[in-house]
């Protein structure tokens, strides 16, 4: 007998961390106003600090909160931290200190100095 297991019945708890960037709709969208996302920094820096196999990088369609601009959401387990209106090349920057943190110790750590400001609770996610 073959058992087959639902995606949401697996242990989120269980999972590497994941940075999700939009690279949606709006989030590095010069015409729409918004900065540059620099998805290939970020790539690199992931390659060359090893940091996949503790901080997994998605780079996503739409995430949701439109109105933040260039967002993007750090998931470990239950756990959601939301980031928005990034837009300096210190913000993504920091986003690889705190992946290469997160790496170091084994476990979430805390957000960065740079990337305090840029928290927020998305209204309906």
């Amino acid at each position: 007998m073959i058992t087959f297991v639902q995606p949401f019945e697996l242990e989120l708890k269980d999972m590497s961390p994941r940075l999700m960037v939009c690279d949606g709709c709006c989030c590095g969208r010069l015409e729409k106003g918004n900065d540059v996302v620099p998805i290939d920094m970020l790539k690199t820096a992931w390659e060359e600090h090893g940091l996949k196999e503790h901080v997994k990088l998605s780079i996503s369609g739409c995430l949701g909160p439109c109105s933040m601009k260039n967002v993007s959401l750090m998931m470990d387990g239950n756990d959601r931290i939301w980031l928005g209106e990034l837009g300096t090349s210190e913000h993504y920057d920091a986003l690889v200190t705190w992946a290469q943190s997160i790496g170091e110790k084994g476990q979430m750590t805390s957000l960065p100095e740079e990337l305090k400001n840029h928290q927020f609770k998305p209204k309906s996610v």
